[in-house]
């Protein structure tokens, strides 16, 4: 009996332990705070068509600051990064941002800022998969890139939390034909692993025009594979 009552109490004990070192949820920022930047985006589709089969860029600034059209002229390419951004508004404005353009290939880069903003590698990871529920959903037949979590100077602290989530999703895509990983973190890493300043803008969060050919060359092979299938 006494061995029992034990086994119980630590049963319960390692059962609280567990959900007492689970980081509480994160509450997600209004997405309404890109209500502007929506607009334009709104307002620049009415103006102009969109190609078919395009692939498209998505993403915070990682996304908004890289001349895609410039890297990748032998696709039809269409931009939609916007600063700031957290997986969370890309769910929001989903259909606005994604479904609407119909894209053959979506190159995919959130979760830098999620991790800034003091989401865990957990929650970042489950917002992921909430996104690809709703694009497996929408857009059965589209492949999609996710670029892991960039290593930076500035939130150079942060890089543990960012790596746990990049293995979360790593694993995640492995398991389906339509969903890819493509590590350009350490493309941005010196010989002692260490953000390489060469890659980086003065903000140190940011890449410079080198680093951002340093991602075009390395994702080049997977895009062209994927467009052509």
């Amino acid at each position: 009996m006494r061995k029992n009552r034990l086994a119980l109490l630590l049963t319960v004990w390692m059962f609280f332990s567990q959900v007492s070192a689970q980081a509480p949820l994160k509450k997600n920022p209004d997405p309404l705070r890109f209500k502007k930047e929506i607009a334009r985006f709104l307002t620049y589709d009415k103006k102009n068509s969109f190609p078919a089969n395009a692939v498209l860029f998505l993403g915070s600034s990682s996304i908004r600051k890289w001349y895609t059209h410039v890297g990748f002229p032998e696709y039809p390419v269409i931009n939609r990064g916007f600063g700031g951004s957290q997986l969370s508004d890309v769910l929001y404005y989903f259909d606005v941002l994604l479904k609407k353009y119909n894209p053959l290939v979506v190159v995919f880069y959130e979760g830098d800022n999620d991790i800034a903003y003091g989401k865990s590698p957990q929650q970042v990871f489950a917002d992921y998969k909430a996104f690809v529920t709703r694009f497996k959903k929408d857009l059965p037949e589209a492949k999609l890139i996710f670029i892991s979590i960039k290593p930076s100077i500035l939130r150079w602290k942060l890089w543990p939390q960012m790596q746990q989530a990049n293995r979360l999703i790593k694993k995640f895509n492995a398991q389906y034909d339509n969903l890819f990983y493509l590590d350009l973190a350490q493309l941005l890493l010196d010989k002692n692993g260490l953000p390489d300043k060469q890659w980086y803008v003065s903000d140190g969060l940011h890449l410079n025009r080198k680093g951002y050919q340093r991602w075009n060359t390395a994702l080049k092979p997977l895009l062209k594979q994927l467009y052509l299938k």
